[in-house]
């Protein structure tokens, strides 16, 4: 299939998928871009089109990838599900049964699981991270066993925005006994045949498209998130946007930044990647995880009115995100258009969104896996219109009616 510069292929039944992918290019501002679906495990809509890098006009191939943001934190969690399903990662107990160390300042209660659904206490660290900390896995990890948590452990959540590549990653490498990103090629990518890493291998950073960010204007800072950023210095939002080292300034365009392993944030792939890593578990677990961890998977851990770090509602299972519609209830729907601060999936689906708004996950009760990834960012802390649409074609293809309750229902 090849339209307005779209090049792909889209199976019938699901055209309102490509027609949405090609508005988003006509009339919404995307670069470029690509969204996957799979139903029943057949890919049923692979499409690309757009321009990856915009200094040198370079298209948009079948085989560009980008970095995904926090779709990265989906990878990480099914690597401790995955451990989960192997008897070998207890999500329930204390942490320093395998991590020792964690257990200073109160932390001795932490459970995996906690550390999964973002109620750990540990969303950001409060002494300066030096530039190249988030390239030492070692330091991050120190820093967080040493750091005070802001809350008691389990009360309430804030999302781990970037210290969860470090509390969960940590779990993987000392229950699987190889390193995240390496645990991740061997028990997910590679099987699957997926181009998804976690730490980039340098023949790949040809194919990359770069990020190009989102800039809020002085006038946008209203929403409690940005407020926070503004004014609160020692917030937990503060420190998790501008705490991170080198990251901060355009890491994600480095070769630094792609190199390492952060599994909270720089994982690097395209909407055939993330739809891929989600087929088998829309499709009973595949190989990947037995029926009792996948059921666990898709179900709310935790769930609060105004996130601690986000200063939105939202609702977490265990390493993944579930349906969050904050339609009326967020500021950001308001300033930037009412699908930031949400995403609205079917009420068993679970997976994650990157900044930025890029988004995969798994939907078992439609079969479905979804994935959709660009360059250009968007406003907002979770998806915006462009994701949206392509999320709501999809379950309107299936036969859904709509998404009035807060889920897309039939």
């Amino acid at each position: 299939m090849t339209a307005k510069g779209i090049e792909g292929s889209c199976k019938p039944g699901f055209e309102r998928v490509a027609e949405a992918f090609e508005k988003n290019f006509a009339s919404n501002g995307e670069i470029g871009a690509s969204v996957c679906l799979t139903v029943g495990g057949e890919t049923v809509v692979d499409l690309w089109g757009g321009v990856a890098d915009r200094k040198t006009a370079a298209p948009w191939t079948r085989d560009t990838v980008s970095i995904v943001f926090s779709c990265t934190k989906g990878a990480t969690a099914l690597c401790a599900q995955i451990l989960a399903s192997r008897g070998r990662l207890d999500l329930d107990a204390p942490v320093i049964e395998l991590w020792p160390e964690f257990g200073q300042h109160g932390k001795q209660g932490v459970t995996t699981r906690m550390m999964l659904d973002h109620s750990a206490g540990v969303p950001a660290l409060r002494a300066t991270v030096k530039d190249d900390g988030p390239y030492e896995w070692d330091y991050m990890t120190g820093r967080l066993a040493g750091e005070e948590p802001f809350w008691q452990p389990g009360t309430r959540n804030g999302y781990h925005g970037f210290t969860f590549g470090w509390t969960v990653g940590e779990m993987v490498r000392r229950a699987g006994g190889k390193s995240l990103g390496t645990f991740f090629r061997d028990e997910v990518a590679a099987p699957l045949g997926l181009d998804f890493w976690i730490g980039l291998p340098e023949e790949i950073e040809p194919r990359v498209a770069p990020i190009v960010p989102h800039v809020y204007k002085a006038e946008d800072m209203k929403t409690p998130f940005l407020q926070d950023l503004g004014t609160n210095k020692q917030s937990p939002a503060a420190l998790f946007f501008f705490n991170v080292g080198a990251w901060r300034s355009g890491g994600a365009n480095t070769r630094a930044g792609r190199a390492a392993e952060i599994g909270a944030a720089n994982g690097v792939t395209n909407a055939r990647g993330l739809a891929g890593m989600y087929a088998p578990l829309a499709n009973g677990g595949g190989k990947l995880v037995d029926g009792t961890t996948l059921a666990r998977m898709g179900e709310v851990s935790m769930a609060t009115h105004d996130d601690a770090t986000l200063r939105i509602p939202t609702r977490f299972a265990p390493g993944f995100m579930k349906s969050m519609d904050n339609r009326g209830r967020a500021m950001g729907a308001k300033l930037f258009g009412e699908d930031c601060d949400s995403v609205i999936l079917g009420s068993a689906a679970f997976g994650h969104v990157g900044a930025g708004g890029s988004l995969g996950f798994a939907d078992p009760a439609a079969d479905l896996s979804f994935g959709y990834t660009m360059n250009r960012m968007g406003p907002g802390l979770l998806m915006n219109s462009r994701g949206q649409s392509l999320v709501d074609a999809a379950y309107l293809s299936l036969g859904y009616k709509n998404k009035d309750g807060g889920v897309w229902a039939r």
